[in-house]
């Protein structure tokens, strides 16, 4: 592995002309200089993915140093920022290298390109001579394919639906690397994945480190709850426990995050929750990702847990959910699995809960929601 990454360009020997003037493998077809402008042209204007496609093409072979990338708004609004190409092609490298991806690994493009994970999912196919096969999002993009892809990243909703339908679900296992982002990976997906053929990972990354700094894997006898950083990448924790990336080849500077970690002796980590998912009930700190594990097994549709405002504890757990059940009934569930102070005191049944673009819970949204419901009832 150390070999690997040993013989990889390095973020000052980068060059953003060549950057720029590199061909793509498209389903089986290569586009190089005029052919790859054709493409881009030709649908520059187009509406839809392949247009998407396109527009980012331009972006990429322009002669700016960055592109624009907006980030999913998990925590709040989503931002604007600004992605080094340089950056983004040390980011590819690594990835590459890790897995063993070579030339001519067909890669699975099905995420939108407004964000940093369908964008370097392109950056790859670019920069390590994947073949990219786009497919436009969707909740099971599997079953549009033909053949299988060596690579496939998508998010677990998306991997969690394609399982559902036969062919889709052939398509998935046939991958060779499956790779899960922006959001985590439960403990239903995990379970189901287990004993897949193929070499299933979560990865852990933000906007701002330009994807994944560290992979887990799910499945086989390497699965692990732990994260292996990418060579390169030196980790801490803040005295607050939260987790801080020091990654000069894909981010300028320390990153400190809000992600609440624990780390082993090796350099390993995983993450217990986020600073700012923390309820505090009666005196009574609660991980909103810990309660969500928790009660996992014991729902049977989508949900997600949020905090509302109470005068006399501070803030109140309830559970807003998808399923069609009697509140009595998900209250005794909860019961069951969950310590008596982690108990929701409401459950709100509701048609959709709010989500990003990449399919994360959408905590801000979810808790204004939450907040209107109880308004309604208490």
């Amino acid at each position: 592995m150390a070999s690997a990454f040993d013989a990889l360009a390095r973020l000052e020997d980068e060059r953003l002309d060549l950057l720029r003037d590199l061909p793509l493998a498209l389903c089986g077809r290569r586009l190089a200089g005029a052919a790859l402008s054709c493409f881009v042209q030709e649908r520059f204007a187009e509406a839809g993915f392949s247009g998407d496609l396109a527009r980012f093409l331009a972006q990429w072979r322009s002669p700016d140093a960055f592109v624009p990338v907006d980030t999913s708004g998990s925590t709040g609004s989503p931002k604007r920022l600004l992605a080094d190409k340089r950056r983004m092609a040390q980011s590819a490298r690594r990835t590459c290298a890790f897995l063993g991806l070579k030339p001519g690994d067909r890669a699975l493009l099905a995420m939108p390109l407004r964000y940093i994970a369908g964008k370097m999912v392109v950056v790859r196919a670019l920069v390590c001579g994947l073949d990219l096969v786009p497919v436009e999002p969707c909740l099971a993009p599997f079953g549009q394919l033909d053949a299988p892809c060596g690579f496939a990243a998508v998010t677990p909703m998306q991997a969690w639906e394609s399982l559902k339908e036969p062919r889709s679900r052939d398509m998935l296992l046939a991958s060779r690397h499956l790779l899960l982002g922006g959001g985590p990976v439960s403990a239903e997906l995990a379970e189901l994945l287990r004993d897949a053929p193929c070499q299933v990972w979560s990865s852990y990354g933000m906007t701002e480190t330009l994807s994944h700094i560290a992979l887990r894997r799910v499945n086989g006898p390497c699965a692990s709850e732990w994260y292996e950083p990418l060579p390169g990448v030196v980790l801490s924790l803040s005295g607050e426990g939260t987790l801080c990336i020091s990654a000069p080849a894909v981010c300028e500077g320390t990153l400190a995050t809000n992600d609440l970690c624990e780390m082993d002796g090796t350099g390993r980590f995983r993450i217990l929750g986020r600073r700012d998912n923390v309820i505090d009930s009666g005196g009574v700190k609660v991980q909103i990702e810990a309660v969500e594990a928790l009660l996992g097994p014991a729902m049977h549709a989508p949900f997600c847990i949020a905090g509302v405002k109470d005068p006399r504890l501070g803030e109140k757990i309830v559970l807003l959910h998808e399923e069609e059940a009697d509140p009595a009934e998900l209250e005794a569930r909860a019961r069951q699995v969950l310590p008596r102070h982690w108990v929701p005191r409401a459950c709100f049944k509701v048609d959709a809960l709010p989500r990003t673009g990449t399919g994360k819970p959408a905590r801000k949204e979810a808790r204004e929601m939450a907040e209107r419901l109880a308004k309604a009832v208490w």
